[in-house]
Formats: C-alpha cells, sequence, structure tokens
C-alpha cells in the first residue's frame, strides 16, 4: 500500500512538473520573438531615431500609416525596455534624451490614439531625437 502510493505520489510530481514546464514554454513562446534591435547600444539609438522620424514623416492619409505607427509603438517599448535596466546606458545624456522624445510619443500615441500628431510635439521630438543620435554616436 506504501509503495503504491509513493508511486502515485512520484507520478504525481513528475506530471505537475511537466506541466509547469510546458506551461512556461507556452507563455514564453507567445511573445514577440523577433526584433529589429541588435544590442549595439548606438547602432539600434541611431535605427529608432530614424524610424521614428520616417514615421512621422508620413502624411496623415497614407495608406501604411496605421502599420507603421504600431511597429513604432512596438519599437517604442523594446528600445526603451531593453535599454533602462542596463546602468552604463541608462545614465547617458543621449538616452536620457531619446527616452524623454520616445515617451511624448508613447504618450501621444496612447492618449490620442486616432489624432495626427501636432505640429510643435513633431518638431519636439525630431529635434531631441536628433540630438538623441548625435550624442550616442559621440558616446555621451
Amino acid at each position: 500500500m506504501i509503495a503504491a502510493l509513493k508511486r502515485l505520489t512520484s507520478r504525481l510530481i513528475n506530471l505537475s512538473l511537466a506541466l509547469c514546464l510546458g506551461l512556461s514554454f507556452l507563455v514564453t513562446a507567445c511573445g514577440s520573438g523577433t526584433s529589429t534591435l541588435t544590442g549595439d547600444y548606438v547602432q539600434d539609438t541611431v535605427a529608432v531615431a530614424h524610424t521614428i522620424h520616417d514615421t512621422l514623416a508620413l502624411p496623415q492619409d497614407a495608406a501604411n500609416r496605421q502599420e507603421a505607427d504600431g511597429e513604432a509603438r512596438d519599437l517604442i517599448t523594446d528600445y526603451v525596455s531593453r535599454y533602462r535596466s542596463r546602468p552604463k546606458v541608462n545614465g547617458l545624456s543621449s538616452f536620457t534624451t531619446m527616452q524623454t522624445a520616445l515617451n511624448s510619443l508613447a504618450g501621444h500615441y496612447n492618449n490620442y490614439t486616432n489624432r495626427p500628431v501636432p505640429d510643435a510635439l513633431r518638431a519636439r521630438i525630431d529635434k531631441e531625437l536628433g540630438k538623441a543620435e548625435k550624442a550616442a554616436v559621440r558616446g555621451t
């Protein structure tokens, strides 16, 4: 009787471990597996700045405007989540300037989903992206 109980307990433990492992693989596989970021801070900062600038330059009635805005949102999230937690990058003026510009644009996208980006905000974001890009290339 005790041997059968031990076998049953062992099987239940194995089953629960297999279930937990399977669920964890399933959950991690559901995330966005592709990222355009390379892991090189300077290269990523320049690429993100160019992509955001190109997205903002699209006319409001462009056919791919919604898709470009969605990609910009995803890129902002990927960039900030990748570099915010890195102390060597987080303290750089280029990162704080870049984060300010990206937070401004993300705030507009979250609060005014279907409205165009105002000219004043667009000009400020373009200016900050340019400053961040130059500072990143300089290494500051």
